[in-house]
């Protein structure tokens, strides 16, 4: 493909005028063709952040990505419970659950199929066993199905909102309430496409509860429980409150958290995961403790505050 800068397109980005011209494409798709030398302009490679004077010839040769699928990797894994059914993992923070775009190495599902082989097939190649998944910078407890049948069993369970979810988040503030309740529908964010937003009526439903643990003089650590499954549901919920969790810059925290030593990551944990056996119906419940860093923060804090937050 050939295309023409025109005088109007003058002062725009490569990237962004290669995302209007061709918008069947994503702007991170059409970056990597940038980088990778398969978008000429005036017969030379360019940058995605060139600016255009307008009269560009720009040539476009898509390139053809196989496509992804997970593959065995020798990846250390700490697994905290496992039967015939199901393999619950520790998941470190910085790890993705499987592949995507960017991701294709060093995800939990590669390690998974190193260490077990064979899991679950609903959901296809790309993510086998995978039920539920953590982002990338949460740590703590998630289930993975070995079976069919126990793929079926646990989505049914997360389906009717059967699974209880807990998590342990440190955010910044002092909340005013003991605990609370959010109901903010949750969609995406029409600006920031990679963030979420609580502010439209017209999201999906979600709902989070939070009981404060310790409220120190700037931050509140948290217990919170989820009784749905949104994309960054705690953090955009806790940030529509204006108590983002710290470390978490894409929802308004501050990159150097007053008071702390740097973070690598959010302070967000799923610390307890509670479901019932595929098999025997019976309840498991498996707890993962925080991680070495995030004790490390808590440690540095100061005495908690002894006065509490009010109860509704």
């Amino acid at each position: 493909m050939v295309l023409t800068a025109e005088q109007y397109d003058r002062g725009k980005r490569l990237d962004a005028f290669l995302h209007e011209r061709l918008p069947e494409y994503s702007r991170s798709r059409l970056q990597s063709w940038i980088k990778e030398g398969t978008v000429v302009l005036d017969g030379k490679a360019s940058r995605a952040s060139y600016t255009l004077r307008g009269g560009e010839q720009v040539s476009v040769t898509p390139a053809i990505r196989a496509p992804l699928k997970a593959e065995p990797e020798n990846l250390p894994l700490k697994i905290l419970y496992e039967d015939p059914d199901v393999v619950v993992i520790d998941k470190p923070a910085g790890m993705v659950v499987h592949a995507g775009a960017g991701h294709s190495q060093g995800t939990l599902v590669n390690a998974l199929l190193h260490h077990f082989g064979v899991l679950s097939s609903v959901n296809g190649d790309l993510r086998p066993g995978i039920v539920h998944r953590l982002d990338r910078d949460t740590s703590g407890v998630l289930v993975v199905a070995r079976t069919d049948r126990a793929h079926q069993s646990l989505a049914g369970q997360f389906h009717h909102r059967q699974v209880e979810k807990t998590y342990l988040a440190l955010v910044h503030g002092r909340m005013k309430q003991a605990q609370g309740r959010i109901s903010a529908p949750i969609t995406r964010d029409p600006v920031r496409r990679t963030r979420m937003s609580a502010r439209s009526r017209s999201g999906r439903t979600a709902l989070t509860e939070y009981r404060v643990l310790e409220q120190f003089a700037r931050f509140s650590l948290l217990e919170v429980r989820i009784k749905t499954g949104r994309t960054h549901q705690i953090r955009v919920h806790l940030s529509s409150l204006g108590h983002p969790i710290v470390g978490d810059r894409l929802y308004g925290a501050p990159a150097k958290p007053p008071g702390l030593p740097p973070l690598e990551r959010f302070f967000l944990h799923a610390h307890k995961l509670g479901f019932r056996s595929p098999s025997t119906g019976d309840p498991i419940r498996i707890e993962s403790p925080l991680p070495p860093e995030l004790s490390a923060i808590l440690d540095f804090l100061p005495t908690p505050d002894p006065k509490p937050a009010q109860v509704e």
